[in-house]
């Protein structure tokens, strides 16, 4: 027990490490675990960790999906519904196929519900790692909307596809039909129950919102409900999650508050991050006792891994640029031509399909009993590993060297709201001047503040000069102020832990106020200010 804990603290450490080196590296940090996670399989002396199967995905596919969905711009999918769905279902069968033709004529022993169960392993994307790199290098939110609205989809196509081929290759029967007809009941089925659910929980939400705590936790069950639900009524977990996921998001302006959504942020980030990484770490784990059990030559595994993943990336590439030709043979209507997009941001969108957490999830929630576990465990995890460290390693290269940049109405639509918010808070400062209850002094203050907040703003849009009233430019006097307010909240941390070390105060009041402090500072972050 003690060597376990031993080991649990190292891999913690391990994680953190990670972490901290793909930020200096400036790399999204999956491809970095799932190095990482690879390479803790042959370190001497780790314990053997059994895993149940069973509980796998209900652990962690749950709240992995609710957050990608309440997230997620339901206006974006709306926008860019028919390529997410050719993607996400199109895309995932056409992926399951290629990978179990390819892997049942390589591989002799394997059956072919077996090969599909591969291919519906590798088939689902995830977007982390690519929309990371995307919005760090300007890529138009359009094609960022594509990737991410295409994994919320394709996790619940291809996890269909999944749970019909794991039942024929331990059950030994398959009926194209039933399959079909399962198919389509599955995500129905389970779209269906997230909407009672989502919708249910809306007034469940407004009523509990005084309660930031309540909100967080009734956030991370809810996933779990709707998941638990549909699997109970054979129908797909997955799609339940993220339908309840994308209807609390929707509606979330309305059913919580400022403490609730401050909270939630910083839970759902850990959470999420801490999910993944864990996923990483089991599949190192096992990576080592999964190459023991091969009879099969280190090279014979090798070739199989990369044959695999060439399939999935080669699918990809040739389905993102060929299905678009044939929608525009079949649809020759004049709004067609609008959705029209070119080549390089199509190579973008292809070049974006990593795997990841799902696709790990699956592979270990394979029953021990399945025919070739150990193999379509590595196979999977060769996939995850070429994806991640090939494509996220290249992907900026690809942007750059294609030129793929945004069009600028990310900025427009952030300009858009920022206006129309400081001209909501000027346009009410000056009503409330007229409110018998309000001090002149506060409001003129007040005014000011969003004056210069205004100005600001004019001066992104080209709209008014760049400097203020004493021949500064406005940029300077706003980071100029912005100095001098740090300088102050710095002063009054200083005093407050003076007042602790002293023991004037006590540690509760000491933290009362740091948190106060951190958000008028998180406050300048917000507006691009940071230090």
């Amino acid at each position: 027990m003690e060597h376990f804990e031993l080991t649990l603290l190292g891999l913690l450490i391990a994680v953190a490490g990670l972490t901290a080196l793909a930020r200096a590296l400036n790399v999204p940090y999956p491809i970095l675990l799932v190095i990482g996670g690879s390479l803790l399989g042959f370190v001497p002396g780790l314990p053997h960790v059994e895993l149940d199967p069973d509980l796998v995905l209900l652990v962690f596919l749950p709240p992995l999906l609710f957050h990608a969905a309440y997230f997620a711009s339901v206006q974006e999918l709306r926008r860019q519904l028919r390529p997410i769905l050719l993607n996400s279902i199109g895309l995932v069968v056409l992926t399951a196929v290629t990978v179990a033709l390819v892997a049942h004529a390589l591989i002799d022993d394997l059956s072919w519900a077996a090969a599909f169960t591969l291919g519906a392993i590798c088939a689902p994307t995830d977007p982390l790692a690519a929309t990371t790199i995307t919005r760090r290098l300007g890529v138009p939110p359009r094609l960022t909307s594509v990737i991410e609205g295409e994994s919320l989809i394709n996790d619940g196509s291809a996890l269909v596809i999944y749970r019909t081929a794991v039942a024929a290759a331990v059950g030994g029967s398959f009926d194209l039909l039933d399959a079909g007809t399962d198919f389509v009941v599955d995500v129905a089925g389970g779209i269906a129950i997230g909407l009672v659910m989502g919708y249910a929980l809306v007034p469940l939400f407004r009523r509990a919102r005084v309660d930031p705590l309540l909100v967080v936790t009734l956030s991370l069950v809810n996933g779990y409900i709707a998941y638990i639900s549909a699997e109970e009524l054979h129908v797909s977990g997955v799609l339940a999650s993220v339908t309840v996921g994308l209807v609390l998001g929707w509606y979330s302006p309305y059913i919580s508050d400022a403490r609730g959504r401050v909270s939630g942020y910083g839970f759902w980030d850990v959470l999420v991050f801490l999910l993944n990484a864990v996923l990483f770490i089991l599949v190192g784990f096992q990576l080592a006792q999964i190459l023991d059990h091969q009879e099969r030559s280190a090279g014979t595994l090798l070739l199989l891994g990369t044959t695999v993943s060439l399939t999935v990336i080669v699918t990809r590439l040739a389905w993102l640029n060929t299905a678009p030709y044939v929608i525009r043979a079949l649809d020759r209507r004049a709004v067609q031509r609008t959705r029209r997009v070119g080549w390089r941001p199509r190579i973008v969108v292809a070049w974006s399909g990593m795997r990841g957490a799902v696709s790990l999830a699956a592979a270990l929630a394979l029953p021990l009993d399945f025919p070739e576990r150990d193999l379509v465990l590595f196979l999977a995890l060769c996939v995850i590993f070429a994806t991640l460290v090939l494509q996220g390693l290249t992907l900026p290269a690809v942007i750059r060297k294609l030129d793929v940049r945004d069009d600028g109405s990310a900025e427009r639509e952030d300009l858009l709201a920022r206006r129309a918010a400081t001209d909501a808070a000027i346009a009410r400062l000056h009503a409330l001047h007229e409110e018998e209850w309000t001090r002149d002094s506060t409001v003129d203050y007040l005014l000011r503040n969003y004056d210069v907040r205004q100005r600001r703003l004019a001066q992104r849009a080209g709209e008014a000069a760049e400097e203020d009233g004493d021949g500064v430019p406005l940029e300077e006097h706003t980071r100029a102020r912005a100095a001098v307010i740090r300088e102050v909240l710095r002063a009054q941390r200083d005093a407050v832990y003076t007042l602790r070390k002293d023991g004037a105060i006590g540690d509760d009041v000491m933290h009362r106020l740091e948190r106060e402090l951190d958000l008028e500072e998180l406050q300048l972050d917000a507006m691009g200010l940071a230090d």
